[in-house]
């Protein structure tokens, strides 16, 4: 019986898959994901076609139409028109239909011409990659076959299947639906683990969205992206070049007084800012809920365990997301409590100091300025502390 050129014990094609499945996906990630894609890094001629060769050869993915549809993912995110939204499609639909839906809208050459710009064009491109997407996987089907003999086969569907589920199923369903976020993005995008490696980094989703550009996806000192890792290790061999990284808040602690450098940081770190006010809120509102209870005041408590839970989701949400009566529930809520009426609006009052693109930066440190006095006079000490380290941004 033919057994393949290459013989190995049964645990050996386990890690031969594995290995050969993580190679596509560090393909996706650095080449297609953050240098395609976003701009994030440039990379030398030689890892750069040894990826898109790859690809060719285990996914048949084209260069313009993956880049067209996820920069089309992040321009139109949660909307009708986002390819595969889970918001908008439902969950179950984006995991088992993942693949389905990205061909769906690789065939929409609106989105190509608008979204593929600056991709590939070259002869291979053109008259092979391109033109003939399906060969690369006949190819290595052969290939497979050829060195481990029948178990090739299982090898190659793994293969077939590994982008489809973990890239187009996993990440682009649970990474809008399930984990935790670093970032209040406007999105609903999250975080799967914090260690990225199965799926070379882009379970961190979250911190991916909120600074879409960075060639880094962690952000937390606990969390691992792996594709940075191999990035970082293509720098040093002088194989990569990095472009663009997240920034990182910087505090200057003699800061007293918002001035327009504080107005520009604060904006750059808006979904910083907006996630630690999020979990401030999230602390007052348990402090309130648990005032109650010690008191017996039914003015707040006097609600369903459901409309409780909902209402602690609600706080974070922008009034323009909540419906007539979930608004109606939440403000009955709000109004309990003087202490998380004010912490509430205080909320609201900040997002829109980033949100008014039409005021000058003078009116917009102005308004800066005023919440900050507003802050410091609320009489409700985290808030207060709050405002004094916003000055603090530089």
């Amino acid at each position: 019986m033919f057994v393949g050129i290459i013989d190995m014990p049964w645990w050996g094609y386990i890690v031969t898959a594995l290995i050969l499945t993580h190679i596509t996906i560090a393909s996706v990630t650095i080449f297609l994901h953050r240098h395609q894609a976003h701009r994030a890094l440039d990379l030398h001629p030689i890892p750069s076609h040894f990826f898109r060769f790859w690809l060719w050869l285990t996914t048949g993915i084209v260069t313009k139409e993956w880049a067209a549809i996820h920069r089309k993912h992040h321009a139109k995110c949660e909307t009708e028109e986002d390819p595969h939204s889970p918001v908008i499609l439902g969950i179950g639909k984006v995991l088992r239909e993942g693949a389905e839906l990205y061909q769906k809208e690789a065939k929409n050459l609106e989105t190509l011409n608008r979204y593929g710009h600056g991709t590939p064009d070259d002869w291979l491109e053109r008259n092979i990659y391109g033109r003939h997407d399906r060969l690369g996987i006949v190819l290595m089907l052969a290939i497979n076959i050829v060195l481990f003999g029948p178990l090739g086969l299982t090898i190659w569907a793994v293969q077939m299947a590994w982008i489809p589920v973990n890239a187009a199923g996993v990440i682009n369903g649970l990474g809008h639906y399930f984990g935790y976020r670093n970032f209040a993005c406007a999105d609903a995008s999250t975080n799967i683990i914090p260690w990225g490696i199965f799926i070379g980094g882009e379970e961190l989703h979250n911190n991916h969205h909120a600074y879409a550009s960075s060639a880094k996806l962690s952000s937390k000192w606990y969390e691992l992206d792996i594709g940075w890792v191999y990035i970082r290790t293509l720098a040093m061999l002088k194989l990569a070049q990095v472009k663009k990284l997240a920034p990182k808040v910087r505090l200057n602690r003699s800061k007293i007084n918002c001035d327009l450098e504080t107005l520009q940081a604060v904006i750059v770190n808006r979904y910083e800012i907006t996630a630690r006010y999020a979990k401030l809120l999230k602390k007052t509102y348990a402090a309130e809920m648990a005032l109650c209870k010690l008191h017996a005041l039914d003015k707040l408590h006097n609600l369903d365990k459901l409309d409780m839970k909902q209402i602690k989701h609600w706080l974070h949400l922008d009034k323009s997301d909540l419906t007539d009566q979930q608004s109606t529930k939440l403000n009955s809520a709000i109004d309990a409590s003087p202490t998380l009426h004010t912490t509430y609006h205080l909320h609201q009052d900040l997002t829109t100091i980033w949100e008014r693109s039409t005021a000058t930066k003078e009116q917009l440190l102005k308004q800066l300025n005023d919440w900050c006095h507003r802050a410091e006079n609320s009489g409700i000490v985290a808030v207060r502390e709050f405002s004094q380290r916003l000055r603090c941004y530089a």
